[in-house]
Protein backbone atom coordinates (compact mmCIF):
# COMPACT_ATOMS: atom_id res chain seq x y z
CA UNK A 1 0.00 0.00 0.00
CA UNK A 2 1.21 3.49 -0.84
CA UNK A 3 0.92 6.07 1.93
CA UNK A 4 0.80 9.72 0.87
CA UNK A 5 1.62 11.94 3.88
CA UNK A 6 1.05 15.71 3.75
CA UNK A 7 2.27 18.33 6.23
CA UNK A 8 0.21 21.56 6.02
CA UNK A 9 2.70 23.47 8.21
CA UNK A 10 5.57 23.07 5.73
CA UNK A 11 3.61 22.46 2.52
CA UNK A 12 5.58 19.25 1.83
CA UNK A 13 4.36 15.79 0.88
CA UNK A 14 6.02 12.42 1.15
CA UNK A 15 5.05 9.14 -0.53
CA UNK A 16 6.10 5.91 1.14
CA UNK A 17 5.27 2.33 0.25
CA UNK A 18 4.60 -0.28 2.93
CA UNK A 19 4.50 -3.97 2.05
CA UNK A 20 4.64 -5.29 5.63
CA UNK A 21 1.18 -6.67 6.39
CA UNK A 22 1.82 -6.42 10.16
CA UNK A 23 2.12 -2.62 9.90
CA UNK A 24 -0.87 -2.37 7.60
CA UNK A 25 -3.03 -4.32 10.07
CA UNK A 26 -2.90 -1.25 12.35
CA UNK A 27 -4.56 0.84 9.62
CA UNK A 28 -7.30 -1.63 8.63
CA UNK A 29 -10.67 -0.86 10.17
CA UNK A 30 -10.01 2.86 10.62
CA UNK A 31 -12.29 5.39 8.94
CA UNK A 32 -11.77 8.73 7.22
CA UNK A 33 -11.14 11.56 9.74
CA UNK A 34 -9.85 9.16 12.40
CA UNK A 35 -6.37 9.67 13.83
CA UNK A 36 -3.60 7.07 13.88
CA UNK A 37 -0.25 7.02 15.66
CA UNK A 38 2.77 7.55 13.42
CA UNK A 39 4.77 4.83 15.15
CA UNK A 40 2.65 2.15 13.43
CA UNK A 41 4.18 3.19 10.08
CA UNK A 42 7.78 3.12 11.25
CA UNK A 43 10.24 4.32 13.88
CA UNK A 44 10.99 7.56 11.94
CA UNK A 45 7.38 8.72 12.61
CA UNK A 46 7.50 8.18 16.38
CA UNK A 47 5.57 10.90 18.19
CA UNK A 48 3.66 11.92 15.06
CA UNK A 49 -0.11 11.73 14.76
CA UNK A 50 -1.80 11.43 11.38
CA UNK A 51 -5.40 11.95 10.26
CA UNK A 52 -6.84 9.81 7.48
CA UNK A 53 -8.12 12.18 4.79
CA UNK A 54 -9.01 9.77 1.99
CA UNK A 55 -7.64 7.36 -0.57
CA UNK A 56 -8.60 5.14 -3.46
CA UNK A 57 -8.74 1.44 -4.19
CA UNK A 58 -6.76 -0.56 -6.74
CA UNK A 59 -9.22 0.30 -9.54
CA UNK A 60 -9.01 4.04 -8.77
CA UNK A 61 -12.40 4.56 -7.08
CA UNK A 62 -12.10 7.22 -4.33
CA UNK A 63 -13.07 6.75 -0.70
CA UNK A 64 -16.20 8.66 0.31
CA UNK A 65 -16.89 10.00 3.81
CA UNK A 66 -20.15 8.80 5.37
CA UNK A 67 -20.30 5.41 3.63
CA UNK A 68 -19.57 3.03 6.50
CA UNK A 69 -18.31 -0.01 4.62
CA UNK A 70 -14.96 -1.35 3.42
CA UNK A 71 -16.30 -2.30 -0.03
CA UNK A 72 -17.34 -0.49 -3.18
CA UNK A 73 -20.97 0.62 -3.48
CA UNK A 74 -23.10 2.42 -6.06
CA UNK A 75 -24.87 5.50 -4.71
CA UNK A 76 -27.29 7.93 -6.32
CA UNK A 77 -25.45 11.25 -6.65
CA UNK A 78 -26.99 14.68 -7.17
CA UNK A 79 -25.68 18.21 -7.59
CA UNK A 80 -23.35 19.36 -4.81
CA UNK A 81 -22.11 15.89 -3.85
CA UNK A 82 -18.51 14.77 -4.20
CA UNK A 83 -17.28 12.59 -7.09
CA UNK A 84 -20.11 13.82 -9.34
CA UNK A 85 -20.64 16.79 -11.66
CA UNK A 86 -24.11 17.05 -13.24
CA UNK A 87 -24.26 17.86 -16.95
CA UNK A 88 -27.92 18.94 -16.92
CA UNK A 89 -30.17 20.75 -14.44
CA UNK A 90 -31.73 18.34 -11.93
CA UNK A 91 -29.74 15.38 -13.22
CA UNK A 92 -28.91 12.50 -10.86
CA UNK A 93 -26.68 9.53 -11.54
CA UNK A 94 -25.63 6.34 -9.82
CA UNK A 95 -21.86 6.27 -9.30
CA UNK A 96 -19.45 3.72 -7.81
CA UNK A 97 -17.50 4.90 -4.77
CA UNK A 98 -15.34 3.21 -2.16
CA UNK A 99 -16.48 3.12 1.46
CA UNK A 100 -14.81 5.20 4.18
CA UNK A 101 -13.29 2.23 6.08
CA UNK A 102 -9.70 1.22 5.24
CA UNK A 103 -9.38 -2.32 3.93
CA UNK A 104 -7.07 -4.68 2.01
CA UNK A 105 -8.12 -3.32 -1.40
CA UNK A 106 -6.88 0.24 -0.78
CA UNK A 107 -3.99 1.11 -3.12
CA UNK A 108 -3.23 4.65 -1.90
CA UNK A 109 -4.07 6.10 1.52
CA UNK A 110 -3.84 9.85 2.19
CA UNK A 111 -2.69 11.01 5.63
CA UNK A 112 -2.31 14.54 7.08
CA UNK A 113 0.08 15.44 9.90
CA UNK A 114 -1.94 16.57 12.94
CA UNK A 115 0.82 16.57 15.56
CA UNK A 116 4.56 16.55 14.93
CA UNK A 117 7.04 14.48 16.87
CA UNK A 118 10.44 15.41 18.21
CA UNK A 119 12.47 14.29 15.19
CA UNK A 120 12.36 15.82 11.72
CA UNK A 121 11.31 13.64 8.78
CA UNK A 122 13.38 14.34 5.63
CA UNK A 123 11.16 15.47 2.77
CA UNK A 124 8.18 16.13 5.04
CA UNK A 125 9.03 18.50 7.90
CA UNK A 126 12.64 19.57 7.35
CA UNK A 127 12.34 22.33 4.69
CA UNK A 128 9.26 24.57 4.52
CA UNK A 129 8.06 25.18 0.97
CA UNK A 130 7.18 28.88 0.56
CA UNK A 131 3.74 29.67 -0.78
CA UNK A 132 3.93 30.76 -4.40
CA UNK A 133 0.88 33.00 -4.06
CA UNK A 134 -0.10 35.19 -1.11
CA UNK A 135 -3.59 36.01 0.14
CA UNK A 136 -5.85 38.02 -2.12
CA UNK A 137 -8.70 39.17 0.12
CA UNK A 138 -8.14 42.40 2.10
CA UNK A 139 -9.09 40.92 5.49
CA UNK A 140 -6.82 37.91 4.97
CA UNK A 141 -3.87 40.19 4.16
CA UNK A 142 -4.62 42.14 7.36
CA UNK A 143 -4.72 38.90 9.35
CA UNK A 144 -1.42 37.70 7.85
CA UNK A 145 0.52 40.90 8.69
CA UNK A 146 -1.52 41.80 11.81
CA UNK A 147 -2.66 45.13 10.33
CA UNK A 148 -5.28 47.52 11.64
CA UNK A 149 -8.09 49.12 9.67
CA UNK A 150 -6.09 52.35 9.30
CA UNK A 151 -3.13 50.59 7.58
CA UNK A 152 -2.93 50.60 3.79
CA UNK A 153 -3.33 47.00 2.64
CA UNK A 154 -1.96 47.76 -0.83
CA UNK A 155 1.56 48.19 0.57
CA UNK A 156 1.60 44.62 1.98
CA UNK A 157 0.51 42.66 -1.10
CA UNK A 158 2.86 39.75 -1.81
CA UNK A 159 4.33 40.12 -5.32
CA UNK A 160 6.24 37.49 -7.23
CA UNK A 161 8.99 38.06 -9.79
CA UNK A 162 9.49 35.74 -12.74
CA UNK A 163 11.13 35.75 -16.17
CA UNK A 164 8.79 35.56 -19.15
CA UNK A 165 9.44 33.89 -22.51
CA UNK A 166 11.10 37.02 -23.87
CA UNK A 167 13.64 36.99 -21.04
CA UNK A 168 12.25 40.00 -19.21
CA UNK A 169 11.71 40.07 -15.46
CA UNK A 170 8.08 40.78 -14.56
CA UNK A 171 6.51 41.50 -11.19
CA UNK A 172 3.00 40.24 -10.60
CA UNK A 173 0.67 40.99 -7.70
CA UNK A 174 -2.93 39.91 -7.16
CA UNK A 175 -5.86 42.31 -7.40
CA UNK A 176 -7.06 42.86 -3.83
CA UNK A 177 -10.63 41.72 -3.30
CA UNK A 178 -13.15 43.46 -0.98
CA UNK A 179 -10.87 46.50 -0.66
CA UNK A 180 -12.71 49.61 0.56
CA UNK A 181 -11.35 52.67 -1.27
CA UNK A 182 -12.69 56.22 -1.77
CA UNK A 183 -13.81 55.17 -5.24
CA UNK A 184 -15.86 52.21 -3.92
CA UNK A 185 -17.43 54.47 -1.28
CA UNK A 186 -18.26 57.03 -3.99
CA UNK A 187 -19.87 54.31 -6.12
CA UNK A 188 -21.82 53.10 -3.10
CA UNK A 189 -23.09 56.63 -2.42
CA UNK A 190 -23.98 57.10 -6.11
CA UNK A 191 -25.86 53.78 -6.13
CA UNK A 192 -27.74 54.73 -2.96
CA UNK A 193 -28.59 58.19 -4.36
CA UNK A 194 -29.80 56.67 -7.63
CA UNK A 195 -31.98 54.25 -5.66
CA UNK A 196 -33.43 57.13 -3.60
CA UNK A 197 -34.08 59.16 -6.75
CA UNK A 198 -35.87 56.18 -8.27
CA UNK A 199 -38.07 55.78 -5.17
CA UNK A 200 -38.97 59.50 -5.11
CA UNK A 201 -39.68 59.46 -8.86
CA UNK A 202 -41.95 56.44 -8.47
CA UNK A 203 -43.82 58.14 -5.60
CA UNK A 204 -44.26 61.33 -7.67
CA UNK A 205 -45.49 59.38 -10.68
CA UNK A 206 -47.90 57.44 -8.44
CA UNK A 207 -49.36 60.72 -7.10
CA UNK A 208 -49.76 62.12 -10.62
CA UNK A 209 -51.42 58.89 -11.75
CA UNK A 210 -53.85 59.02 -8.83
CA UNK A 211 -54.72 62.66 -9.72
CA UNK A 212 -55.34 61.78 -13.37
CA UNK A 213 -57.38 58.73 -12.32
CA UNK A 214 -59.52 60.82 -9.93
CA UNK A 215 -60.01 63.44 -12.66
CA UNK A 216 -61.08 60.80 -15.20
CA UNK A 217 -63.50 59.25 -12.72
CA UNK A 218 -64.97 62.70 -11.95
CA UNK A 219 -65.38 63.35 -15.70
CA UNK A 220 -67.10 59.97 -16.12
CA UNK A 221 -69.45 60.74 -13.25
CA UNK A 222 -70.23 64.17 -14.78
CA UNK A 223 -70.95 62.61 -18.18
CA UNK A 224 -73.20 59.97 -16.58
CA UNK A 225 -75.00 62.64 -14.50
CA UNK A 226 -75.61 64.79 -17.58
CA UNK A 227 -76.90 61.79 -19.57
CA UNK A 228 -79.31 60.85 -16.74
CA UNK A 229 -80.56 64.46 -16.52
CA UNK A 230 -81.07 64.57 -20.31
CA UNK A 231 -83.09 61.34 -20.21
CA UNK A 232 -85.22 62.66 -17.36
CA UNK A 233 -85.88 65.96 -19.18
CA UNK A 234 -86.73 64.08 -22.40
CA UNK A 235 -89.17 61.79 -20.54
CA UNK A 236 -90.73 64.79 -18.77
CA UNK A 237 -91.23 66.72 -22.03
CA UNK A 238 -92.67 63.64 -23.72
CA UNK A 239 -95.07 63.13 -20.81
CA UNK A 240 -96.20 66.77 -20.93
CA UNK A 241 -96.75 66.55 -24.67
CA UNK A 242 -98.86 63.41 -24.22
CA UNK A 243 -101.05 65.11 -21.63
Amino acid sequence: MKINIACPATGQQKLIEIEDEVKLQNLYGNRIAQEVEGSVLGSEFTGYTFRISGGNDKQGFPMRQGILTNTRVRILCAKGQKTYRPRRAGERKRKSVRGAIVGHDIAVLNLVVVRRGEGEVPGLTDEPVPRRLGPKRANKIRALFNLSRSDDVRKYVITRTFTNKKGREIKKSPKIQRLVTPLTLQRKRAHRAAKLRSVLKNQQEALEYKKILAQRLAEKREVRRSMISKRRSTRKSAKETAE
